[in-house]
């Protein structure tokens, strides 16, 4: 486990997975983080590489050969290296080895960098190709921020605002972990979607092509609030397990 500050926040991040553990804000004395309980959700912030959600059948083929690969893919359990650090930034990495080249038959180089830029924290991936050929991959965050944010009131009170209004539909998750080919009617020419547990009992939301960039966790019952950025990302997920107290963007 490595921990930085700023002064103004602290975070750690533990090597396996380069995952966050901890994100907390030292002027407010709040934890922004989901605590990662086991009865509901042991994770707390994964990163997702070399795939994001689940591959049909759990498999692929490759140049005639099929591999397997779990859903998310295996970066969040494999031990990454610290490999650079100074009083603002850690970076993590990884690289293929006999392992992943029996499910991903790629060679690559994988890097996170948190940068705490104020009271931001800035999340870097680093992807390189080490080989001679296309290499396809997703990647992506799978952060939990603790919901509520504030003690003295509850999951509902909150809401996530985008910074642009939108017009979007729900990409359904089937059975098995796959997005539906159809949109069900979510946002019409608005920016507020309250949160309500029922909004999840279909697994989670997600969202392709948004206009906006950005989205707020927040209630008018309390001044704090999280803002996650996702500028260049086409998809957005949304998620809540039956019981925990979290919502992962």
């Amino acid at each position: 486990m490595v921990s930085i500050t700023n002064g103004i926040l602290t975070i750690q991040v533990a090597n396996k997975g380069a995952e966050l553990q901890s994100i907390y804000h030292s002027q407010n004395k709040l934890e922004y983080l989901w605590s990662g309980d086991p009865t509901y959700w042991a994770k707390k912030s994964p990163v997702l590489f070399p795939i994001v959600g689940e591959l049909k059948n759990g498999s692929y083929t490759y140049k005639g050969q099929q591999y397997k690969l779990s859903r998310h893919g295996f970066a969040r359990e494999m031990e990454f290296e610290l490999t650079e650090q100074s009083t603002d930034s850690l970076t993590f990495s990884i690289k293929s080895d006999e392992r992943t080249l029996a499910v991903y038959p790629f060679p690559f180089a994988f890097s996170v960098k948190y940068s705490l830029i104020e009271n931001i924290v800035q999340v870097t991936y680093i992807v390189e190709n080490s080989g001679t050929e296309t290499m396809y991959f997703s990647v992506g965050g799978h952060p939990a921020f603790k919901v509520p944010i504030e003690g003295g009131t509850d999951f509902e009170d909150y809401h996530l605002t985008f910074n642009e209004k939108e017009t979007a539909g729900r990409w359904p998750v089937s059975s098995d972990g796959l997005i539906k080919p159809e949109a069900t009617p979510l946002l019409i020419n608005e920016n507020i979607l309250p949160l309500t547990k029922e909004l999840f009992s279909a697994d989670a939301v997600v969202l392709i092509g948004l206009k906006s960039t950005s989205v707020t966790i927040e209630s008018t019952k309390t001044e704090y609030k999280l803002r996650v950025g996702f500028e260049g990302f086409p998809y957005l997920g949304i998620w809540e397990t039956k019981g925990g107290d979290f919502v992962c963007i």
